[in-house]
């Protein structure tokens, strides 16, 4: 590529970023420990699903810093080759000489974009990276960067943060106020109907946005990048998966479902919609690891208005919403959690677990009226407290407390 057409592209990309310190910036709830990273020289890897806010963070993070950006994302850089990295380098440096840290923007859509990063780190860059691909998390990453690495996974707004978004804030003496309560319930409804990507809430047309992003979510963080042959079979397992969240699955059911000969296809397909942030499968919990690899996994989605827009199975059942929720939230505080099912004890939703131990015994339903749900819920969670040497219990409800 010409240098001239690069600097007119990363001109382009810097008058973009003009816009981003316009619109409003609410603090994530991982801002804090991505801050105090900055103070030394690791890579930072900020990586997640498309549109969750990456970018806007990392701007967010460098405003007061004298910092360069590219954005990978782009589609006139879209055959950019690993060799031609440095000319976009030497293009920054003149278009904007003075700068010491250093955004790179969806760089792994790039073909052996390590070895760039490396030189940059070794030339003393403070560099953060952003990803929509979970490759990028630290295991995979200690294959491709020398030195060590600070990795930070992103999601799509917490309720938490929603409700800093709406400006909203309260007290825990406020949830026992009538009105305070009304207040919550109906943004948490709001939070359910539409989910939290940060983008959706200044647009008028919500579900055509969230259906795009869906639709660009597989296209080009699956289909493109794993060159996948059979993309109606692919997309069909992806809906298949994301009306049946918070059920279990197992791939042997699929591959019959989808009448795929291989099982292998199927695991292929479901790791490639991980990766992108898509879906993700809980694993069954056991002391045995070959259980736990076996056994039917249970499947989650990334965002309940995804779920609500894309579905073609929709139901309003609001326990399973409220679990896939409080499972997206255990996964922003790097929980190592399963699932804990056993044909004499039942089900429980979620166990968190540290180290050798079991921390915590968690089941989510809607609520505990009926008598008949509230002594299945209870029994299955002594149960499970009793076979798992766990007696911190919690149950968790639409808006009841006991």
């Amino acid at each position: 590529m010409e240098k001239q057409a690069i600097k007119q592209i990363l001109l382009d990309q810097r008058e973009e970023i003009k816009k981003i310190f316009n619109i409003k910036i609410i603090e994530r709830e991982i801002e804090e420990k991505a801050r105090e990273s900055l103070k030394d020289n690791l890579i930072k890897v900020i990586i997640g699903v498309r549109r969750c806010g990456k970018s806007v963070l990392s701007h967010h993070l460098l405003k007061d810093k004298k910092y360069g950006y590219i954005n990978f994302d782009d589609e006139r850089l879209i055959s950019v080759k690993a060799e031609e990295l440095n000319d976009f380098l030497e293009a920054l440096k003149e278009i904007n000489p003075d700068f010491n840290y250093l955004l790179l923007d969806e760089i792994q859509n790039v073909s052996g974009w390590e070895l760039f990063v490396n030189r940059l780190k070794r030339m003393g860059y403070n560099l953060i990276i952003t990803g929509s691909n979970s490759k990028l998390l630290s295991k995979e990453l200690s294959t491709y960067l020398t030195g060590r690495h600070f990795t930070i996974e992103l999601y799509p707004f917490s309720f938490g943060e929603f409700l800093k978004y709406k400006n909203f804030k309260y007290t825990e003496n406020d949830l026992y106020i009538t009105e305070k309560r009304a207040q919550i319930k109906r943004l948490f409804s709001e939070y359910l109907k539409f989910g939290g990507f940060p983008e959706l809430f200044k647009i008028e047309f919500k579900e055509q946005y969230l259906r795009d992003l869906y639709d660009k979510i597989v296209t080009r963080d699956v289909v493109l990048r794993y060159k996948i042959k059979y993309f109606k079979v692919l997309k069909e397992i992806s809906l298949y998966l994301i009306s049946h969240f918070g059920s279990r699955i197992t791939y042997n059911k699929l591959k019959n479902i989808f009448e795929i000969n291989s099982v292998h296809t199927i695991k292929n397909y479901i790791s490639y919609l991980e990766e992108a942030y898509l879906v993700f499968q809980l694993f069954p919990f056991s002391f045995k690891l070959k259980n736990q690899l076996r056994g039917a996994k249970k499947i989650y989605t990334i965002d309940a208005g995804l779920i609500k827009s894309i579905s073609f199975q929709f139901s309003s059942n609001l326990g399973r919403l409220m679990e896939n929720i409080v499972f997206l939230q255990l996964k922003r505080k790097g929980n190592e959690f399963y699932f804990y099912n056993e044909p004499a004890d039942g089900e429980v939703d979620f166990v968190i677990r540290e180290g050798l131990k079991i921390k915590e015994l968690i089941q989510v339903c809607h609520n505990l009226d009926d008598l008949e749900t509230r002594e299945r819920e209870i029994r299955s969670l002594i149960r499970g407290s009793k076979q798992l040497e766990c007696n911190n219990l919690t149950i968790i409800t639409y808006d009841q407390e006991k």
